[in-house]
């Protein structure tokens, strides 16, 4: 009961406003239940396709959020069940995953991801630009869409003080956003922090961390 133990263990230093997303990712559908025996009901995964076989696979009270980039012709294949998709990185990409939500009558939650990173391979909009997407009139007829929050990833970097400025410069884009409401954007998550730095992320202002390895165990990258 390793999982259930490691879930303890990461509840146990989380505070009450912040939500924890499981990063199940490469993970067997065996060990995803046995988080979810042990209440954990918001999972993480990175790839459309697996998301969705495990979305059939298991119960249907899971909360799949899909943390990964997003391929715009895969959208479809996840339209009918996605509780959060956090790397909504273009406005083509907000306008396609309105098109399938409307299909399936329901309205998706989003989050803006926002590049805080100085590496060149982490996706992500520029600040100024999710300002425009928000206040462009194209952005308001999107009614099937609700954008909740942003989302960031910082440097992998070993550098804390590299780390702490990256998740400052998400939790200031996410001071800047707030003011801006309309029907389909009410701005309150900030999804920031993965397993080696969700502590400092949560200091710095994050709502809703990912943690993946420290609850699963290390990462079968061969499944990539």
């Amino acid at each position: 009961m390793a999982i259930k133990q490691n879930l303890e263990n990461i509840i146990a230093t989380l505070p009450s406003h912040v939500t924890l997303v499981a990063v199940s990712k490469t993970k067997p559908t065996t060990d995803i239940l046995e988080a979810y025996s042990a209440g954990q009901r918001i999972f993480g995964e990175n790839k459309i396709q697996e998301m969705a076989e495990k979305h059939e696979a298991l119960p249907k009270d899971i909360q799949w959020h899909m943390i990964g980039h997003v391929q715009r012709n895969k959208v479809k294949y996840m339209a009918s069940f996605v509780s959060l998709i956090h790397g909504a990185d273009n406005f083509k990409l907000l306008a396609e995953i309105n098109k399938q939500a409307k299909k399936h009558n329901r309205i998706i939650n989003c989050l803006l991801q926002i590049k805080i990173a100085s590496e060149d391979s982490k996706f992500g909009m520029a600040p100024s630009e999710a300002s425009e997407i928000l206040q462009s009139e194209a952005f308001s007829t999107l009614k099937n869409i609700k954008i909740t929050g942003v989302m960031g990833m910082a440097t992998f970097t070993d550098n804390t003080v590299q780390i702490e400025n990256e998740f400052k410069l998400l939790k200031s884009t996410f001071n800047n956003l707030k003011s801006f409401k309309a029907e389909n954007c009410q701005l309150k998550t900030i999804s920031m922090g993965m397993s080696g730095d969700y502590k400092l992320a949560i200091a710095c202002g994050s709502t809703m961390v990912r943690v993946g390895s420290s609850i699963f165990g290390a990462r079968n990258y061969s499944e990539q």
